[in-house]
């Protein structure tokens, strides 16, 4: 039995460019209310204060939290997700097709893990890629990734070793 890694990708829960944003913009929407708060009004100011830094300390929290772990091996692909979520094991001689497309085409997208809707099984973190891999009893799994090409050229060249 051979456990060679042939790709391996963590995805991180706070990383998503759409959703930093927002924490900024609240953040920053704190900072400008602690300003223009007048002096009079000590508690209010540092209130505001706390929440805004609050806020920024969050965002830097999550941008090092792992949401979930892709890795492709020679007879499956594993994504094991944070803390108490499920191991998803995907057996590689079960995909009938894989395709390279577009996660989603909305700009803003939660974060997912093994969420079951409209017949596909979605795992999403950030960015705008996914690999969409089809088994051969119709269940779809959707993987977003920020390594499109080599996830997509990893699973494709295990399922045809000869092409």
């Amino acid at each position: 039995m051979d456990n060679t890694v042939l790709f391996e990708e963590n995805q991180y829960l706070g990383r998503d460019k759409a959703w930093i944003s927002v924490r900024l913009i609240l953040a920053l929407f704190c900072f400008i209310a602690f300003y223009i708060t007048s002096e009079n009004d000590l508690i209010s100011q540092q209130i505001f204060f706390g929440v805004g830094c609050l806020i920024l300390v969050i965002t830097v929290v999550m941008m090092y939290m792992i949401q979930f772990r892709t890795l492709v091996k020679k007879q499956h692909i594993t994504i094991s997700g944070l803390w108490s979520s499920r191991l998803v094991k995907i057996n590689l001689s079960n995909i009938q097709k894989v395709e390279k497309k577009p996660y989603s085409k909305f700009f803003f997208n939660n974060p997912v893990y093994n969420l079951h809707k409209n017949g596909h099984i979605r795992f999403y973190a950030e960015g705008n890629d996914a690999v969409w891999i089809t088994e051969k009893n119709g269940l779809i799994y959707v993987i977003g990734t920020q390594k499109q090409d080599e996830l997509f050229r990893a699973i494709k060249n295990e399922i045809s070793p000869n092409v």
